[in-house]
């Protein structure tokens, strides 16, 4: 799911306020990207709609290509936006719908598929199709491809890397020296990068963060998983070091370390690549619905606890799941990321 552009926003804003009044509900832009202040997720617009004398100001976020592994994100990001918060989309599938509703999360799409429930009325429309070339294309510019997306992790995990020179940023992100130029060069048009006072500074890292998990979880992750397995039971868990097989525990598996708030579902394993020892030690059979996946590793640089994937990683999968309890644990995670952003 890409973030949208200005122009983008606005347009698909115009159209999706244009098929509510097909379902006789007017829309009045009041005001576009406000301002929510720090800490808070910042809104594509103030939306004012009526239906006979009743009118709700509503937060909206605008998004295309919304899918289900991006889902968990979005339900996270338009949480933080509060009661009033409304997602505004050029599709939303039937089973998006239900899970939108499900969450009391209002919508509306290019397709006339809708959820909006006030006290004294409601609109639910779902199972609309979508005109043909409905979806967003892939965003344009490179930051936010496979590769640019390990070196906007590396700047997220380590924000001081921001000042270091393009090689000791290559080495971080894991990727070719080039590869950082292009990264960098994007940056200060996406408004993410300035140069003051003869030093780089990272600007909005929230707002960078929401995108980055949304499109980590899109073009990034499938093309690292090495694949699905089944372990019997989980004692094996408390046997083995990741650190002896050159890999780190990642997902529902890291997260319940750090935070003692989950029973994992599925173990993650990030790896460097399939170790028979691994494989051997855990009694690992391939299975594509299997308890444990095996996941690429993709940075070069240490985290504080070495057996557990950085943090933000650990987020990211949580959001992935587009599972509540995942989703809860998300939340518990993000103010000490917020946090460190200021350090």
């Amino acid at each position: 799911m890409d973030k949208l552009n200005t122009t983008a926003a606005q347009n698909l804003l115009d159209t999706v306020l244009a098929r509510l009044r097909t379902l006789g509900v007017q829309g009045e832009i009041v005001e576009r990207e406000p301002n929510m202040g720090r800490g808070h997720a910042r809104p594509d617009a103030f939306v004012r709609l009526t239906r006979g004398n009743d009118d709700v100001l509503l937060t909206v976020e605008v998004k295309r290509g919304l899918r289900p592994g991006t889902m968990g994100a979005t339900l996270f990001h338009l949480q933080l936006m509060g009661e009033t918060a409304m997602l505004m989309a050029d599709y939303i599938t039937p089973q998006l719908a239900e899970q939108l509703k499900a969450n009391k999360i209002a919508f509306a799409d290019a397709a006339g598929n809708a959820y909006i429930e006030q006290p004294t009325w409601l609109i639910w429309v779902k199972g609309e199709k979508p005109t043909e070339g409905a979806y967003a294309a892939e965003q344009k510019g490179r930051a936010f491809q496979a590769s640019g997306l390990r070196v906007l992790f590396a700047l997220l995990c380590q924000p001081k890397l921001i000042n270091e020179n393009y090689r000791a940023i290559a080495k971080a992100a894991g990727v070719a020296h080039g590869t950082v130029g292009w990264v960098m060069a994007e940056l200060p048009g996406l408004g993410f990068v300035a140069e003051i006072a003869g030093k780089r500074r990272l600007l909005q890292p929230e707002r960078l963060l929401q995108q980055w998990v949304e499109a980590y979880a899109r073009k990034l992750r499938p093309k690292l998983l090495l694949g699905r397995y089944q372990a019997d039971g989980k004692e094996w868990q408390a046997t083995i070091d990741p650190l002896k097989y050159d890999a780190v525990w990642g997902g529902e598996t890291a997260a319940a370390k750090m935070t003692n708030m989950l029973r994992p579902e599925i173990t993650t394993l990030y790896v460097r690549k399939r170790d028979p020892a691994l494989m051997h030690a855990a009694r690992l059979k391939p299975n594509p619905t299997g308890n444990v996946e095996l996941v690429t590793r993709f940075w070069e640089f240490e985290n504080d606890k070495p057996e557990l994937t950085p943090v933000i990683l650990v987020y990211a999968d949580l959001l992935a799941t587009g599972d509540a309890r995942c989703i809860e644990v998300a939340r518990e995670l993000h103010g000490g990321i917020i946090a460190q952003f200021d350090r």
